[in-house]
C-alpha cells in the first residue's frame, strides 16, 4: 500500500511538469511577441517625417509701417488735383492704423460764376500685409490683394465702360481703371490707380465733374494727374520706413 502511494505521487509529479513547461513557454513567447511589437512601434515612431510646411521660413516684410495718407501728397499736388479743397489737410477716418490700413480724402468745388463749377474728389488708401504661416509671404499676399483691388475697381457699381491698363514706373506693379458714372444726370469721370510696392497696396481714386453747365473735365488729364499722385504716394511708403536720421535728411512734402 505504501509503495502504491509513493508510485502514484511520482506519476502525478511527472504529469504536472509538462503543464508548467507549457505555461512557461507561453509566457516566454508572449514576452518575445511583446518585445517584437515594441521594436516595431519604436521603429515606426522614428521613421515619422516632419511636415515641410511647418519648417518653411517666411520672408521678412519689406515695409513695417505706413505713411500718414493725409500727409503723403504734397500741398501743390492737392492744389492741382482738388482746387478749392474744403480742407487741404484732408479727412481721415478714426479707424486709421499706420501699421495695417489707413486712408484720407479731399473734395472741393471750384466755382466760376455763370460758367458753372468744377467738382473734384480724391481718396488715397494704404493696405500693408504681413507674412503669416497660414496665409503665406507678405509680398505674395500683397500681390493677391492688389489683384482684388483692381478687380473691385473694374466692377464698380454703375461703372460705364470700365477700361483697365497697366501703368509703368509706379511701384512694383500698377494698373489704372477709368470709367464714367452717372450721378443725378451728370457724368462723373473716375480714375482709379492701384499700385503695389513690396508688401503694401496703394489705391488712389480720383473723379471730377462739370456742374451747373460747366464743361466736363478732360478724362485724359484726370488720368495723368492721378498717375502722378499715385507715384508720389508710393514714394511716401519708402520714406515712412527709413531710419529717423534718413527721414530728417529727406525733403518733406510742402
Amino acid at each position: 500500500m505504501h509503495r502504491s502511494a509513493s508510485r502514484l505521487t511520482r506519476v502525478l509529479a511527472c504529469a504536472a511538469v509538462p503543464v508548467i513547461l507549457t505555461v512557461a513557454g507561453c509566457s516566454s513567447d508572449s514576452g518575445k511577441e511583446s518585445g517584437s511589437n515594441g521594436e516595431k512601434k519604436s521603429g515606426s515612431s522614428s521613421s515619422a517625417k516632419p511636415n515641410p510646411k511647418s519648417s518653411k521660413t517666411l520672408e521678412k516684410p519689406a515695409f513695417s509701417a505706413l505713411p500718414d495718407p493725409c500727409k503723403a501728397l504734397a500741398t501743390p499736388t492737392i492744389d492741382t488735383l482738388v482746387p478749392e479743397a474744403k480742407d487741404k489737410a484732408g479727412t481721415a477716418p478714426k479707424a486709421n492704423d499706420l501699421t495695417t490700413r489707413a486712408s484720407c480724402s479731399w473734395n472741393g468745388l471750384d466755382e466760376d460764376g455763370l460758367k458753372g463749377s468744377q467738382y473734384r474728389w480724391l481718396s488715397l488708401s494704404y493696405h500693408r500685409l504681413d507674412s503669416e504661416a497660414t496665409l503665406g509671404d507678405a509680398s505674395k499676399r500683397a500681390e493677391e490683394q492688389y489683384n482684388k483691388a483692381v478687380e473691385a475697381a473694374k466692377t464698380t457699381e454703375g461703372a460705364q465702360g470700365p477700361k483697365a491698363e497697366a501703368v509703368g514706373e509706379v511701384g512694383d506693379q500698377a494698373t489704372s481703371v477709368i470709367y464714367a458714372v452717372k450721378k443725378e444726370g451728370t457724368d462723373h469721370y473716375n480714375t482709379t490707380v492701384v499700385a503695389r510696392t513690396q508688401n503694401v497696396v496703394v489705391t488712389l481714386d480720383y473723379n471730377g465733374a462739370g456742374l451747373e453747365g460747366a464743361t466736363a473735365p478732360d478724362h485724359a488729364k484726370l488720368l495723368q494727374d492721378a498717375i502722378s499722385a499715385a507715384k508720389e504716394a508710393v514714394t511716401a511708403v519708402g520714406g515712412a520706413n527709413k531710419a529717423p536720421a534718413e527721414q530728417s535728411q529727406s525733403p518733406q512734402p510742402q
